[in-house]
């Protein structure tokens, strides 16, 4: 994925129309098409809407809406009546972790900034820049609500295998992540068969609407409820539903400043809605706005064709959990049924006392030469064998869910190395294939390009090197495996050394086919060493130059220094004839 820096935007991408109550022809035209898009993505999301109801059913009941409609306020009574074992829930769940601890863990870095271009990477400048960027960003999302949202979003996505991500622009954390739940959103693909529609219908109370979009900007039902309040506070928890939309922006041109239509600047590449739903289509909009990325990401586990939602492995073990479910409840049954059988009677003890309890003594005439008081039968119930294949059940479902790879580490029998750890760790990634791919694709690289430019808009970046400018930035990354074979790589470099050194002792010239420099280079680069450790070429150079001047100065002073001393011995040494060797010496080459 590359990333082009858009420092010519403007900090805030809510470009719209002033906001107002009352909008003109145009404005009433797009809504009345929005209305009807709306209408058209609730069919072709029918059949999905009730598999998901299954899935929410015996899976995950509170991530799901059946019926987005105001003012339900019995949400929070029991909805997990058809869950008996929990297999299914806590296996969804683990996957979901491994999933989190495998891609995107808070504690390790999971990405980082690069440029395609090597010999520009080799730059110190460049290195470091991409070094902070990387840094800045992971700080922007550990203090954000990115990796909570994260959680949830791979918890949907391996249930309902849809899992919408919005991400906004906030002024005190920098971004602000939403999930939408099954139910409440609709998604439609684009000509490149990834989700470019995504809309909702939320609930939202009277306090927040206008807290939200303005006093001026909404109906004149909610404005009543508002002003009202003070009579009857009540008022403003009532709720209202509200239609919201994200799509690409039919008018877009890069080139071009000026506004479209709604007043939306025209580079703007996607544009959204905010509406109040069963009001009048001359009401308008509660807020039009845009953006200069894509602000939310869909990754689907599976896909089949243009499908717009995804198929999941929650999906594929909904049989087994159904099964399960049953099992439990006739399980359960033929338990009860053993401890207290239903009882028939002499027809003599009609109105009798009878007890059931321990101790107690109920007389009774003779049945039929037998007992008068006894089981209408005998529940003889296999459990053992029903409790082994529960067990199996419940180890189909764990491995629909990929359990057996995330749980790996913690199930082997004997303690293993750090080293073999991590390559399982990263074996279990390997082996969901394709779901991973496509996670990175639609999932990741939206969320990493989209809080890219926020931070850039906001001026949350270093500035661009001068190697750097007008190249594109790219992600790369970062898998545990990958570093791994990265540092086993410097073991070769160590091994070339020492076996140059053996032979220099030897021949001294052989050191000559090694590069120090590039030596040292590459193998932090192995190292993933920072590169604010290591000097660049012109530190190098100058310490280098300040280092032979230093020599050759030491060198002259001790050829002047072993000059000196030959003088004084030559003279101090007579040869006769009142004169020492070195005035002979003189005396000779004058």
């Amino acid at each position: 994925m590359a990333l082009r820096l858009q420092q010519d935007g403007p900090a805030r991408e809510d470009g719209g129309r002033p906001r107002q109550r009352t909008p003109d022809n145009e404005a009433g035209d797009l809504r009345r098409m929005l209305d009807a898009r709306l209408v058209s993505l609730d069919q072709a999301r029918q059949s999905w809407w009730q598999h998901w109801r299954e899935l929410a059913d015996f899976i995950l009941p509170r991530r799901y809406r059946w019926l987005v409609t105001q003012s339900q306020w019995n949400r929070g009574s029991p909805i997990n009546q058809k869950i008996i074992n929990s297999v299914g829930t806590t296996a969804a769940r683990n996957a979901a972790a491994g999933i989190m601890s495998g891609t995107t863990s808070p504690s390790r870095p999971w990405f980082r900034m690069t440029v395609a271009d090597q010999e520009v990477m080799r730059d110190p400048d460049v290195q470091i820049w991409c070094e902070d960027v990387t840094e800045r960003m992971m700080r922007v999302m550990a203090a954000s609500n990115y990796y909570g949202a994260k959680a949830v979003q791979y918890l949907d996505l391996v249930v309902f295998g849809t899992a919408p991500l919005i991400i906004y622009g906030d002024s005190d954390t920098v971004i602000r992540c939403f999930n939408p739940a099954a139910g409440e959103y609709y998604c439609a693909a684009g000509p490149n068969f990834d989700v470019q529609t995504l809309a909702r219908k939320i609930t939202m109370t009277v306090q927040q609407i206008v807290a939200e979009f303005g006093i001026e900007s909404v109906s004149d039902q909610v404005r009543s409820l508002y002003r009202n309040a003070k009579n009857a506070s009540a008022g403003l928890d009532q709720e209202i539903v509200v239609c919201h939309l994200i799509e690409p922006n039919p008018d877009f041109d890069p080139d071009l400043r000026g506004p479209g239509k709604m007043g939306l600047p025209r580079h703007f590449r996607y544009r959204e809605f905010y509406w109040e739903h069963g009001t009048s289509q001359t009401t308008g909009f509660l807020r039009v706005s845009g953006f200069l990325d894509k602000p939310f990401s869909c990754p689907r586990w599976d896909v089949t064709g243009n499908d717009a939602y995804g198929r999941s492995p929650g999906m594929d073990a909904l049989g087994d959990i159904k099964q399960l479910q049953q099992q439990e409840k006739r399980k359960a049954q033929g338990i009860d049924k053993q401890v207290n059988p239903p009882m028939v009677a002499d027809a003599g003890m009609k109105n009798e006392p009878a007890s059931l309890l321990p101790g107690a003594v109920t007389y009774v005439p003779q049945l039929n030469g037998g007992v008068g008081f006894k089981p209408a039968f005998t529940t003889n119930l296999p459990l053992g064998e029903l409790k082994e294949d529960i067990m199996k059940v419940e180890a189909r479902i764990k491995d629909v869910f990929f359990n057996d790879l995330f749980l790996m580490i913690s199930q082997l029998d004997t303690v293993r190395t750090a080293t073999e750890i991590d390559a399982r760790r990263e074996e279990k990634l390997v082996m969901l294939g394709p779901a991973m791919d496509r996670l990175q694709r639609e999932g990741l690289a939206s969320d990493i390009a989209r809080i890219f430019q926020i931070m850039a808009r906001t001026g949350l970046l270093p500035p661009i090197p001068e190697a750097m400018q007008g190249m594109a930035v790219k992600v790369e990354y970062i898998s545990l495996l990958a570093d791994l074979q990265r540092a086993t790589a410097t073991t070769a470099i160590e091994r070339v050394w020492g076996f140059a050194g053996n032979i220099a002792a030897a021949v001294p010239a052989v050191l000559d086919n090694l590069d120090a420099d590039a030596t040292v280079e590459e193998y932090a680069k192995l190292l993933r060493v920072s590169p604010r450790i290591l000097t660049n070429k012109q530190q190098k150079a100058a310490m280098r130059n300040a280092r032979n001047q230093a020599q050759e100065m030491q060198t002259t002073m001790q050829v002047g220094e072993a000059a000196v001393g030959a003088g004084k011995v030559l003279s101090e040494t007579d040869v006769g004839g009142g004169q020492n060797a070195l005035s002979a010496m003189l005396n000779g080459a004058m």
